[in-house]
């Protein structure tokens, strides 16, 4: 028997619009630039789950020496009928020097010219979105000036 795994696939999840207050610059530190952005709120929708993510959560990101951002967002999501899921998001958003600095002054930047991937991982008790804490997915994103768009896709 010749057993081979299988070809992963995507499938979109849902599509995130994270609205964001300006980063808390925290300064140099021994790991790199430490800056905190602050979730505000924001929509998700997709074919299985919709609703609002709940202000509170935040980015906390580390800006190494060449401008990449290492990510690691957590927020908390509530579904239109109520549900509360726990997000953590770790990815790397990285470019041109140029494209960065474009980034940083708020301008919208055409997400081609630069690196934003993410894999977002999820905690629920709710049983109608329980099969969410045994997926794995990953996302692109783009940064705008006050806000950051995912689209989420859970690897098949």
């Amino acid at each position: 028997m010749d057993l081979k795994p299988p070809t992963p696939r995507l499938e979109l999840l849902c599509h995130l619009a994270v609205k964001v207050a300006p980063p808390q610059l925290i300064g140099a530190t021994l790991s790199g630039e430490r800056r905190v952005i602050p979730i505000t709120g924001g929509r998700f929708e997709g074919q299985r789950l919709r609703g609002e993510i709940v202000p509170g959560g935040a980015d906390w990101q580390i800006v190494t020496t060449d401008g990449t951002a290492l990510l690691e967002a957590r927020y908390t999501l509530k579904t239109d009928d109520g549900a509360l899921i726990y997000t953590r998001n770790v990815g790397v958003r990285h470019g041109p020097p140029e494209v960065l600095a474009a980034i940083a002054r708020g301008e919208q930047v055409d997400p081609a010219r630069y690196y934003f991937r993410a894999t977002p991982s999820f905690e629920t008790g709710a049983a109608k979105y329980a099969w969410l804490n045994r997926i794995i997915c990953v996302c692109s994103g783009v940064r705008t000036k006050e806000e950051v768009l995912l689209d989420f896709y859970e690897v098949k």
